[in-house]
């Protein structure tokens, strides 16, 4: 992301302070790769880029697979860890600082394109041009993997929204103290994936109920769609 639109809390108090530098894969990521990498060439020629790749847990897991990787955040603190991680692990891995919203990569680059929960980081309009960018460096037909938070999600209502589509202040839920963030309705996600560009595998909606006292919700969208 750019300096522009990066939520720079991610470097300056949590990246760059020693948090959420997970180790392990997010479980949907999984699930994703193993139903949609391509079947018709070897593992080590499948090119995937996440965008948004923090600490490089998911491209770890990727890796290990026997996966091409490439890993694009605009924290420097969090690609420095993935860059040693992998190094230290021996795996092969391509990580850069940079602005999702206009990727330094050729078109029709990679097989599939993963946003796991890191666009929601930029406005709707910066969100729509990443998704843009994800769909020019795919091939035809490769898979774009686009998981951001729901507005039935608690943080969102719990927090003050801004004319840029963004939530600041957030008070409640699981996405406090990460800053400004995007949350998108069903036909936000429609208008980020329009069906001229895109044909939709699966669109599902996730919902998570606490059952504690808050009874808060943690919601989210995964939409699979491959490019036309």
């Amino acid at each position: 992301m750019s300096a522009s639109n990066f939520n720079t809390i991610w470097e300056d108090t949590i990246y760059g302070t020693g948090n959420h530098l997970n180790k392990y894969p997010f479980d949907n990521v999984v699930t994703f790769i193993f139903r949609n990498f391509p079947r018709n060439k070897p593992r080590n020629e499948v090119k995937i880029l996440e965008i948004g790749s923090g600490a490089g847990n998911n491209l770890w897991f990727m890796a290990r697979e026997g996966f091409s990787v490439t890993g694009i955040d605009g924290s420097k603190s969090a690609i420095d860890f993935a860059k040693k991680r992998f190094e230290e692990e021996g795996l092969t891995g391509e990580f850069l600082v940079g602005d999702f919203t206009d990727l330094p990569f050729e078109d029709n680059t990679f097989d599939i394109v993963i946003d796991r929960g890191a666009i929601v980081c930029v406005n709707l309009e910066a969100g729509k041009k990443a998704v843009q960018e994800a769909h020019r460096t795919l091939v035809k037909g490769g898979v774009f993997f686009f998981n951001p938070y729901s507005q039935a999600h608690t943080s969102f209502s719990s927090g003050k929204l801004q004319g840029d589509g963004k939530v600041s202040d957030i008070e409640h839920g699981t996405l406090v103290g990460v800053g400004g963030l995007c949350f998108y309705s069903h036909r936000d996600v429609l208008h980020a994936l329009p069906n001229d560009k895109w044909n939709t595998k699966s669109l599902m909606h996730k919902e998570l109920k606490e059952m504690n006292i808050h009874q808060t919700i943690h919601a989210e969208w995964e939409a699979v769609v491959e490019k036309i």
